[in-house]
């Protein structure tokens, strides 16, 4: 009965997406079904992860990120954790043989979050990236091109980027949040109290030049993962447009989002020029 405990862990990793972010859903339903499943198992792991360091205010965080880490080891050891979310993520990291080192890199970002609120120099910024989305888009990648180490090798670079402008849209939109809420400034030489105009536009000429790295990347995707990435990098690049044209000082004093019509419009736009193939 192995088989009907996975099926029931995929299903709770495919809830989690779900519920947790409707944007990211969206677009893990435009890849190939071959490998959707794997992408919301990696998801679920991501978000648990994300959640303890995150929200769980009311608990000692630092012990059950670290109940989080011992369970992982042992469900990549054991390739079974009672944990359906664990359960799910150690079937994608064997089926796709992620490397360790991916992982490790993710979970040393989170923990950071734990006592680390400001990041001052460049060198700690780019570590906290590498570790908390560049990794996350390496994983992903693994999964698009089925074990294909030559086109792994190919597009890493370019899923790195895209990882990295997807965290720093997130930063930029949620940095109301992360400053007040949660103490945090993750741009280093920023002074987000007194966030200005120069400062912004800095900050998205940075996130535009990733994002147009991560394009030369999407382009060359197989065909599985193809629409379901482009679909993403098109929510993010307008996520991303609206940020530019909102004043610093409102950006500081609300969550900027994209509406749901919007959303809808975006997705048509996608499919329309993956059928016509100019991807």
């Amino acid at each position: 009965m192995k088989a009907l405990f996975d099926q029931i862990s995929f299903e709770c990793s495919r809830n989690v997406t779900k519920a947790y972010s409707t944007s990211f859903a969206s677009a893990v339903r435009m890849l190939a079904p071959s490998i959707r499943q794997d992408i919301y198992n990696i998801y679920g792991f991501v978000r648990f992860a994300d959640e303890i360091v995150d929200t769980f205010h009311d608990y000692d965080k630092e012990a059950l990120f670290g109940y989080f880490e011992d369970d992982l080891e042992k469900a990549l050891e054991n390739k079974i954790s009672l944990n359906p979310v664990l359960n799910s993520f150690q079937a994608t990291v064997r089926k796709y043989d992620i490397p360790k080192s991916l992982i490790n890199a993710f979970m040393k970002s989170m923990k950071q979050d734990l006592y680390k609120k400001q990041y001052s120099t460049f060198e700690e910024y780019s570590e906290y990236i590498y570790g908390s989305a560049d990794v996350v888009g390496l994983m992903c990648l693994k999964v698009f091109v089925k074990g294909n180490d030559v086109k792994y090798e190919e597009l890493k670079h370019s899923a790195m980027r895209l990882g990295s402008a997807f965290q720093k849209v997130n930063f930029l939109r949620d940095l109301k949040a992360d400053h007040e809420e949660l103490n945090r400034s993750y741009f280093p030489n920023t002074d987000l109290s007194c966030l200005n105009e120069e400062s912004k536009q800095q900050i998205i000429a940075e996130i535009e030049a990733d994002f147009d790295a991560g394009l030369k990347g999407i382009v060359k995707l197989p065909i599985e993962a193809k629409f379901g990435v482009y679909t993403a990098y098109v929510y993010y690049k307008k996520l991303l447009t609206k940020l530019k044209k909102t004043p610093s000082l409102e950006i500081k004093n609300t969550r900027i989002r994209v509406p749901d019509y919007q959303k809808v419009g975006l997705l048509a736009n996608c499919y329309l020029k993956y059928r016509l193939n100019l991807l």
